[in-house]
């Protein structure tokens, strides 16, 4: 970054360092980030930046925005947490290393859950900040909407971000789906990333964001085989909804066959990965 005079750096001026510093740190989008963390310090949108780009930076907001880039340059903190906060749908979520950062992939979770029947009771296992539970409330209001958890302190976070959007979900302290009553619908990020891969992850993922909600065995998929082995014993619950990993989809469409659900379909993601597994259980 520029060295700030007495009277402040030019916004342009200040981007143009942050871009450089972020850029040599090896994070994918530096201009983004840039504007995500001046804005931030600024208090302003980031809109702003573009509309005025010789307005100054100066103050207190100078510290905060050196501050900033230097967690993202240096620590390759993602910019959510430095921020505290992530747009999800229509929502913006408060986010801290408490839950991971909401993923616009995950938003899948939301469309194939608004295709639920009038009235049904959902539950987003392993809701983390909310936003699965939270965004599905929001738009489909007439849905009984719950979120559930292992980690007290993400539910804790959730229930937060539940208060500050005015949004009715109900949140539950539990291990996948062990006594958290009766459902219509499952909709689950789960931890599904193989523990061999750790080391190809990005330093912001590995090194900030909660290893308990990612990792899932040696092929990933210990913990939605967990889940799928309760579901096997609820045949009340007639829908189910599971984002996944690359290459994850076909495996787990014949571990939710074998529990006992049809109709499997998959939904890509912006990347053409098959990213949710949705299946229906039609009562015979």
């Amino acid at each position: 970054m520029h060295a700030p005079s007495n009277a402040g750096t030019p916004v342009r001026d200040a981007l143009d360092g942050a871009i450089t510093a972020i850029a040599a740190a090896g994070c994918e989008t530096p201009r983004l980030d840039a504007e995500l963390l001046l804005a931030h310090a600024l208090g302003v949108g980031r809109e702003q930046l573009l509309l005025d780009p010789d307005a100054l930076v100066a103050g207190p907001a100078v510290r905060v925005f050196q501050d900033a880039v230097r967690r993202r340059a240096v620590g390759r903190e993602p910019v959510a947490y430095i921020v505290g906060h992530r747009g999800f749908r229509r929502l913006q979520l408060a986010v801290d290393r408490r839950v991971l950062v909401p993923r616009p992939e995950t938003e899948l979770l939301v469309e194939v859950g608004l295709g639920l029947p009038a009235g049904a009771r959902v539950l987003d296992v392993g809701t983390g900040s909310g936003a699965v539970a939270l965004a599905l409330k929001d738009e489909r209001p007439d849905l009984q909407v719950s979120g559930s958890d292992i980690s007290t302190a993400a539910l804790e976070l959730a229930q937060a971000n539940a208060q500050a959007l005015g949004l009715d979900v109900r949140w539950l302290h539990a291990d996948l789906l062990t006594d958290v009553g009766e459902f219509d619908a499952i909709l689950s990020n789960p931890p599904y990333v193989e523990e061999s891969a750790r080391p190809a992850l990005a330093p912001e993922i590995v090194r900030h964001e909660p290893a308990g909600a990612l990792f899932a065995g040696p092929d990933g998929l210990s913990v939605i085989r967990a889940l799928l082995d309760q579901l096997a014993e609820l045949p009340d619950v007639r829908f189910l909804g599971l984002e996944v990993g690359a290459g994850q989809a076909q495996p787990v469409a014949e571990l939710t066959r074998a529990a006992g659900f049809d109709a499997i379909r998959f939904e890509r993601d912006l990347a053409r990965i098959q990213r949710v597994v949705f299946a229906e259980r039609h009562r015979e």
